[in-house]
Parts: structure tokens; C-alpha cells; sequence
């Protein structure tokens, strides 16, 4: 079971990670939006999918 947890932590990680890549603001916010998404693990992804994922590019421009 914690496997299957894992797995999609992981697939959502880098779905997320996709996103920000595909977004309109510098390299250098990307790796650190990338990076941050990284290293926060489920907390990150769950303040990224419900709350920041429309308001990354006006943070970072």
C-alpha cells in the first residue's frame, strides 16, 4: 500500500513539475518552483494543485 502512495506522489510530482515548466516565466523561477514542488512532497503538491497552480506566473514575473 505504501508503495501505491508513493507512486502516485511521484506521478503528481512530476505532472507538476510539467506544468511549471510549461509556464511562462523564467529558467530560473521554473528551478525553483521545480525544486520547491520536489522537496515538499505531498504539502507542496496539495498547496500547488489547490491554491498556486493559477498564481505562479504572477508571483514570479
Amino acid at each position: 500500500m505504501g508503495f501505491i502512495i508513493w507512486l502516485i506522489g511521484t506521478i503528481l510530482a512530476i505532472k507538476a513539475v510539467l506544468d511549471v515548466c510549461k509556464m511562462n516565466i523564467s529558467t530560473a523561477w521554473k528551478l525553483i518552483w521545480s525544486i520547491l514542488l520536489l522537496v515538499t512532497g505531498w504539502i507542496g503538491l496539495a498547496v500547488y494543485y489547490f491554491f498556486a497552480k493559477d498564481k505562479i506566473e504572477g508571483w514570479s514575473k
